[in-house]
């Protein structure tokens, strides 16, 4: 069971029997009465985005969700294949139930993929994912003082915003939660 203290970005709750996601909440209180949480969430099924207000008193269960270890093997029309290494069964996800995680998806990767009533709805991603560097400008003379940024195009089409220093074929690390920079890789 969890309480609305308990929530977070990307939490799986169930609200009226259906499986929702926290996409954002705030903490607020009026006067002399309780605290409430506003909260923005998104439908695990549908992708449809509500907004509701809960007590603090207020209690949530888990869906009832199964993961699977799973490797990524390609994407084809609009959907990402992935392949249990035990059964060598294939299920396909979705790439717009995915969200921004598919920047984050490499081939041959192993994650874990989540299931919803015996259908593929998302995968639960790593905190920081590392990706090379295909494509940067050069770095400018005389950017090293300031905290200068400069946009770098991953291996799977994200661009990131880097440091000077970054150069094509680096390999750096990066948040998946927030798609920020954290670092070069060896």
């Amino acid at each position: 069971m969890y309480s609305p203290s308990d929530f977070r970005r990307g939490l799986r709750i169930l609200v009226d029997d259906q499986p929702y996601y926290v996409v954002e909440f705030q903490h607020f209180k009026m006067g002399r009465g309780k605290a409430n949480i506003r909260t923005k969430l998104k439908h695990i099924k549908t992708g449809a985005v509500v907004e509701k207000v809960f007590s603090s008193n207020d209690t949530f269960k888990p869906p009832d969700m199964e993961s699977k270890k799973m490797q990524y093997l390609y994407e084809n029309a609009g959907e990402m294949t992935f392949m249990d290494s035990q059964t060598f069964e294939q299920v396909s996800v979705p790439v717009e139930s995915l969200g921004d995680a598919r920047w984050y998806i490499l081939e041959n990767e192993e994650y874990k993929v989540l299931f919803l009533d015996n259908e593929a709805i998302s995968i639960d991603l790593p905190a920081s994912v590392i990706l090379e560097v295909v494509e940067t400008e050069p770095a400018a003379r005389g950017d090293t003082v300031t905290n200068v940024t400069k946009p770098a195009k991953l291996n799977t089409g994200l661009t990131v915003k880097v440091p000077p220093f970054v150069k094509e074929g680096d390999k750096v690390k990066v948040d998946t939660r927030t798609g920020d920079y954290l670092e070069r890789a060896n």
